[in-house]
């Protein structure tokens, strides 16, 4: 969509390119806006065999190679792929980085790996509801900071009525999704993939001292501490970079719906 320089927005996980829809419309006036379904999702097809963050390295190149473009933005996971493409492909000369979630802390790590296990195993017995629940550990669980909003309520919230309220969650999703945007409930096993990109991430830190292009690091102050913990590591160690933290927006903001992504375009807008 749009028309100017060309920009690759990389969806989370869990995600597909519908959650950036909006924040791709806001690029659009002054940029031409691609955003893939990343592989394992959609219109993109099967995950295929040895799928790693080189699997998803080569799609990006793919897609370079086809628009043209010297920008990527990646939110969560998809800033981690965004950045390894920046490291492997010379042809990026700017990345944006919304919250990636580095391997950088082990007992972080120790407990999202705890989290991935089990909530692998209530998709193979076909409770989406309690994953969901699983899932939503993260906000309370990986780090130890204190939790602002909008994520306090999963703290408090007991176990039976969250599981309730995301079955809920699925059937209006099942019922209002449309055209060829993907159901939540057919997302949820990607989860599983983007748990590998992240491990892949461990002791991979020094790497990035070697990134040629320009890095703008961007999160919002309601975030998770090992969030802050993989973005204070990347700043450390890349060579052209700078960081924004955005007030009063979360880890969601640059998603539809549930996030603020005209504020996170500003910043893009202006970095780009």
């Amino acid at each position: 969509m749009g028309s100017g320089p060309a920009i690759i927005l990389l969806h989370g996980g869990g995600k597909s390119s519908q959650t950036l829809m909006q924040l791709g419309t806001a690029l659009s006036d002054e940029f031409t806006v691609y955003i893939p379904d990343r592989r394992g999702r959609g219109l993109s097809g099967p995950f295929g065999d040895e799928y790693s963050l080189k699997r998803e390295v080569e799609d990006v190149d793919a897609l370079i190679k086809k628009t043209g473009a010297h920008y990527v933005f990646g939110t969560a996971t998809g800033g981690i792929i965004a950045l390894q493409s920046a490291l492997e492909l010379p042809d990026i000369h700017k990345a944006v980085l919304y919250e990636p979630p580095f391997y950088v802390n082990e007992t972080e790590m120790d407990n999202f790996n705890d989290i991935g296990k089990r909530y692998d195993e209530y998709l193979a017995e076909g409770k989406l509801s309690s994953a969901m629940v699983t899932s939503g550990e993260l906000a309370t669980k990986v780090s130890d900071d204190e939790l602002q909003p909008p994520y306090q309520w999963v703290k408090y919230m007991p176990n039976i009525v969250l599981r309730l309220i995301f079955k809920i969650v699925l059937e209006l999703d099942s019922i209002t999704v449309k055209d060829d945007d993907i159901k939540l409930k057919d997302l949820l096993p990607t989860f599983h993939n983007d748990v590998v990109l992240v491990n892949e991430t461990k002791g991979t830190i020094e790497n990035f001292k070697n990134v040629s292009a320009e890095v703008l690091l961007l999160s919002g102050s309601k975030t998770f501490l090992f969030l802050k913990h993989s973005l204070d590591a990347l700043n450390e160690v890349l060579p052209h970079v700078e960081r924004v933290e955005i007030q009063g927006i979360d880890h969601a903001a640059s998603e539809d719906k549930t996030g603020k992504p005209k504020i996170v375009a500003q910043e893009i807008k202006r970095f780009f």
